[in-house]
């Protein structure tokens, strides 16, 4: 059937998909018949708390959303902000003769399709239409072939959906009674967060270790091209056969994990003193073919992991580009655990290699990429470009950013079906006899490269900065067996054994897929949430966890071990699919999970029951020490606590002689903090500082230290009334950039608690004054406000000098710019240079086009090139602010009184009608308005995180 023509003569169908500019792309591709719109993302979920719960459910239904007693089911509610957009889609479904639920098609928009045949209760026939792109073809086609919605799919993620609430509503709770208020917890990102946790206490309990080598520079003799070099690098295999120790040999606690030779520094210098006139000899060669395959298209996170390492996009960053890549017809759908190609996408990518790089580049058959990780969710293709003939970047006037990640994507397709690189890898082996008798063997490896294949397209990145990329080739001289060489030079190299790297989103990506923890789809918005949490923080790409992650991660651990459990998490997950293939049944799994199997009926597994009960472990919590789960040694009696208000350092009992306390800056990394920085922080100046009294009020004064810095005030008499209109308030002044606590004075106080001071008046009498603000010290004159260059000149400056200011032109628009804070280099989206400039409201990164505030974790001196570059792609796939309207209510002019009555009358209700259908028009266009504004919020480009 034609989507156009015969449609039209059978009447009207209704099409919904989640997002605006999915539905726009759609009635693109479809005719006169159709209506396409949006939902908007879920119209209905789970409330959010207890007063979005209808009023005749009570007790624990009320409280968690869902009904454990029967068969746990779930309360839904139309989220308030959806309520205009349902009204929108039933008028527009009493129009219409067909419903099309054109939703994502995976777990998360079969639901969606779900809840909307249930909140719109359709009398007309009601149809599934999924595909995988949006392009004028797949839409056809699936409108020509809908299916049934899938219910089991619907079951696997209603049953995910009640899961993630019953564990977030019932373990948060308990953090919040035993560590700090409106905290969360949840089935992924608390053992995400566990991971980043882990990792620091490795770091923290890491030792280093020293230890040294040699690196030779040998000669042929020969001149030499850039196919065959007169020299090579090899470093210091062995010494009398002995392997010299590499950092791998070394633990974490810097011991010698296996018997190798240790050099430190006295032996290596001994060792190259003694090869200073040795005569060395190549003593074998080893050559091996190097064959290298090409990498296969991107699934979810594989995408996730490359932009991170190519393009400094965070998993968050990269999904919403993403998501407007798909959405506008540019990709396929982008979450997928799939690396499987079409074989009309296979054609295309095959003939651009024939077009763009010749036949000499095309295997013979095309590749095959069947394999998917376990237990992938749906049939779904891997990300690649959309169409069956892909679009060069060039062609798609795309830029910023969506280039980019296209780029990206489509030079991945593409060399999906390129020939493999062949090439040579070689090992040299160098020996010679030192002075002292001691036979040294060095060794160097190379490779080249004699067909690059698939890399002429494309070469993936790599996690370490450091490490070499496959294309790179590293040439050896053409020597063999028994070539004399001559060492030019020899050197001992000290080297330390460094702690394991922190996480970065891509590596953490990585990890949790690797250990089959929660759905690739929803690690954006997992990581997402324990960044918006304060669980973890960001120092340029590493992913860095708080001392308050230390103490919910300790709490879960000790009293909930099971539910942070790699393996448990994991098992989980196999249920969870389990249940979407229809080999398990929700309701019984669920009781299981809750009540525990001695509530439930359905039989345990023979290999015992992993589940064991939620419901008993968040029952008792009086064996759980709020003080000891968030107390953690730091050596020599001094103890890190996580309170309430932030972290902080403590040696010896509250209110004990010799007790000292400290509060930790909330940027610290946590294997920062040891004894000696301790000591620093007990050291500063603290607390309240005593300045002495007020020779005109008798009022004392103190200085201290404040959230917003050092500042100096008075106490004021007890009885002094704080409130009313005898309220008085005590006089307040921040301390100036040259002063500190320790050396702050009564007379300084004095001084800083009598401005604002008058300078004087001008000519016309306005009264001039010398102030300190936001922004810095500045004169007032009225309305006039002009900048001061010191702060020391608030009390310095006279009228002459104040006259003299204002005698100048006021500086109109933006003052002189600051010359930057730091350069951090060329940005691979927009090719221009990045710097750290300091803005009215802070430090931010800009590169002449797009600017992005430094976060609080943030800091200008450490600052990464890759941290700008994120912030900068952060910012940009959010794109520009909106604008809020100004609402201008129009005035009416009085109507004049008419003398006669009849006309006056007359002239009311003519006035009334008018009033009326103006009312009705005014209403009805506001609807207009709050739909569409409502409609222009995009669904979010992953699924929702845990409770």
């Amino acid at each position: 059937m034609s989507p156009t023509s015969e449609t039209a003569k059978g009447g009207r169908r209704l099409v919904i998909v989640e997002s605006p500019a999915k539905a726009k792309t759609i009635k693109g591709y479809l005719g006169p018949g159709y209506v396409v719109e949006a939902s908007v993302g879920h119209i209905r979920d789970l409330p959010n708390g207890a007063a979005e719960v209808p009023d005749k459910y009570t007790g624990e239904v009320r409280r968690l959303g869902v009904d454990v007693e029967h068969d746990f089911q779930p309360i839904y509610v139309v989220n308030a902000d959806k309520k205009a957009q349902v009204r929108k889609l039933k008028e527009l479904l009493a129009e219409s003769d067909e419903l099309f639920l054109a939703t994502d098609e995976d777990r998360e928009g079969e639901a969606i399709a779900w809840h909307l045949q249930e909140v719109l209760k359709p009398k007309v026939p009601v149809h599934r239409m999924v595909f995988h792109e949006i392009t004028k073809d797949a839409i056809r086609d699936a409108v020509a072939n809908p299916r049934e919605l899938n219910q089991r799919m619907v079951d696997a993620q209603e049953t995910r959906r009640i899961l993630d609430r019953l564990y977030g509503y019932e373990v948060s709770p308990v953090l919040w009674k035993k560590v700090m208020p409106r905290l969360s917890a949840g089935r992924v990102q608390s053992v995400a967060t566990r991971l980043v946790v882990e990792r620091e206490r490795e770091r923290i309990a890491f030792r280093s270790a020293e230890y040294w080598d040699l690196t030779g520079t040998f000669s042929t003799g020969r001149a030499g091209d850039p196919s065959d070099p007169s020299s090579l690098v090899a470093r210091l295999n062995t010494v009398d056969g002995k392997r010299v120790a590499q950092g791998r040999d070394f633990g974490a606690n810097g011991q010698l994990k296996s018997e190798v030779l240790h050099l430190d520094e006295a032996g290596a210098r001994a060792l190259a003193a003694a090869l200073a006139d040795t005569a060395f000899a190549v003593r074998s060669v080893e050559s091996k073919p190097y064959r290298r395959s090409p990498y296969a298209p991107f699934r979810t996170t594989t995408l996730q992991q490359e932009a991170s390492r190519k393009l400094g996009f965070g998993a968050k960053a990269t999904m919403q580009v993403a998501q407007k890549l798909y959405e506008n017809g540019f990709i396929t759908y982008m979450r997928t655990d799939s690396t499987t190609l079409s074989d009309t996408a296979v054609a295309a990518a095959r003939a651009q290699v024939t077009q763009l790089y010749g036949a000499d580049y095309l295997p013979e058959k095309p590749r095959v990429y069947a394999g998917k990780v376990k237990n992938a969710q749906e049939a779904h293709e891997a990300i690649r470009p959309s169409g069956d003939r892909f679009r060069t970047p060039a062609e798609t006037g795309l830029t910023g950013d969506q280039f980019r990640l296209y780029e990206l994507i489509w030079k991945r397709t593409v060399a999906s079906q390129m020939k493999d690189a062949t090439g040579n890898s070689v090992t040299v082996k160098i020996g010679g006899r030192a002075s002292d008798g001691r036979d040294a063997e060095f060794s160097a490896s190379g490779k080249t490269i004699t067909f690059h294949g698939f890399m002429k397209a494309y070469v993936e990145g790599a996690d370490d900065p450091n490490a070499e990329l496959d294309d790179r080739e590293r040439r050896l001289p053409q020597v063999a067996e028994g070539d004399a060489l001559a060492a030019e030079e020899i050197t001992a190299d000290g080297h330390a054994t460094k702690p394991p790297a922190r996480y970065t989103e891509a590596s953490l990506v990585k990890e949790l897929e690797e250990r089959e923890i929660g759905r690739p789809s929803t690690y954006a918005s997992i990581i997402g949430t324990i960044l918006d949490r304060g669980y973890v923080f960001k120092k340029g790409t590493a992913l860095v966890p708080s001392f308050l992650s230390f103490a919910v991660v300790n709490l879960l651990e000790k009293h909930f071990g099971r539910l942070v459990d790699y393996d448990f998490t994991a098992k989980m997950e196999d249920d969870l699919d389990r249940i979407a293939r229809g080999e398990a049944q929700s309701v019984p799994w669920l009781k299981r999970f809750y009540f525990g199997s001695e509530n439930a009926t359905e039989v345990v597994p023979s290999g015992g029951d992993h589940l064991g009960g939620l419901k008993e472990l968040v029952t008792d919590l009086g064996a759980i020490d709020a003080r000891e789960i968030s107390s953690f040694p730091v050596g020599e009696g001094i103890v890190l606590r996580v309170g309430r208000y932030g972290p902080y350092v403590e040696r010896g009992e509250k209110d004990s002689e010799g007790h000292q306390r400290a509060d930790i800056p909330d940027d610290m990394a946590p294997d920062e903090l040891t004894v000696a920085y301790a000591e620093e922080l007990f050291a500063k100046p603290s607390g309240e500082f005593q300045l002495g009294k007020d020779p005109v009020s008798g009022n004392e004064i103190v200085a201290k230290d404040g959230r917003y810095g050092p500042y100096v005030t008075e106490i004021l008499p007890e009885g002094t009334p704080k409130t009313g209109k005898n309220a008085v308030k005590a006089r307040t002044a921040s301390l100036f950039k040259t002063m500190s606590l320790d050396t702050v004075t009564l007379d300084d106080a004095l001084k800083l608690m009598s401005l604002p001071r008058v300078v004087g008046a001008d000519a016309e009498g306005v009264e001039i004054t010398a102030q300190n603000g936001r922004y810095g010290p500045y004169l007032k004159k009225g309305t006039d406000s002009r900048s001061l260059e010191t702060e020391d000149q608030l009390f310095s400056i006279t009228l002459d000098e104040a006259l003299a200011i204002y005698a100048q032109p006021k500086q109109r628009g933006r003052a002189a710019a600051k010359p930057p804070l730091k350069e951090l280099g060329a940005d691979p989206v927009s090719g221009k240079p990045v710097v750290v400039k300091d803005g009215r409201f802070g430090p931010y990164v800009t590169d002449g086009e797009t600017n992005a505030t430094l976060r609080r974790d943030d800091d200008v001196e450490t600052i990464t090139p890759e941290r700008g570059y994120e912030l900068l792609a952060e910012k940009r796939a959010k794109g520009p602010a909106k604008k809020t309207a100004k609402k201008t209510a129009a005035k009416k002019a009085p109507a004049k009184k008419a003398t006669a009555t009849k006309t006056a009358a007359a002239k009311k209700t003519a006035a009334k009608k008018t009033t009326t259908a103006k009312t009705a028009t005014a209403k009805k266009t506001v609807a207009k308005k709050t739909v569409a504004k409502k409609a222009a919020a995009q669904k979010t480009a992953a699924a929702p995180a845990d409770e």
